[in-house]
């Protein structure tokens, strides 16, 4: 299973945030952004950060996608 960001993206274009804003708005560094938009692991205070600037829940910001070479 992997970890598809595009909700939280979504969203930022729904309600007109930009990645600077976003960045200031929940306290964390740019990396962070940047590992998002690689769909890559980000730590569970990250998550609750970006719940919390953007006043949402987790399903609003990501979903779990089966990878397709994962041959379990």
């Amino acid at each position: 299973m992997a970890v598809c960001y595009d909700k939280l993206f979504h969203l930022m274009i729904d309600r007109h945030i930009t990645n600077a804003q976003l960045i200031t708005k929940a306290g964390f560094s740019a990396n962070i952004l940047t590992r998002l938009k690689k769909n890559e692991y980000v730590s569970l205070e990250s998550i609750e950060k970006l719940c919390c600037a953007m006043e949402c829940s987790v399903d609003d910001i990501l979903e779990f996608q089966e990878n397709v070479n994962d041959n379990r």
